[in-house]
């Protein structure tokens, strides 16, 4: 009979701490979700950032040449 309590009392504290690692985990996630839910990444780069354009001319470039473009870079 007091191996019956024992098992449930080591039943009860490992049901314990796993409920209070879970509670832990899900207030953290929430901790972070708040943090970056208004950072804003698409906003106007500040300092000497520079604007990337077409890379590739368009008019002169032919299937062949976006296809080994594609294999090397991985576009």
């Amino acid at each position: 009979m007091f191996s019956f309590f024992k098992a449930i009392l080591q039943t009860l504290k490992v049901f314990i701490i796993f409920t209070g690692c879970t509670v832990l985990f899900y207030y953290g996630i929430m901790w972070v979700t708040e943090e970056y839910q208004n950072y804003h990444r698409y906003d106007e780069p500040e300092g000497a950032a520079v604007k990337v354009s077409n890379a590739v001319d368009q008019q002169r470039s032919s299937l062949f040449d976006r296809l080994i473009f594609f294999y090397l870079n991985g576009e």
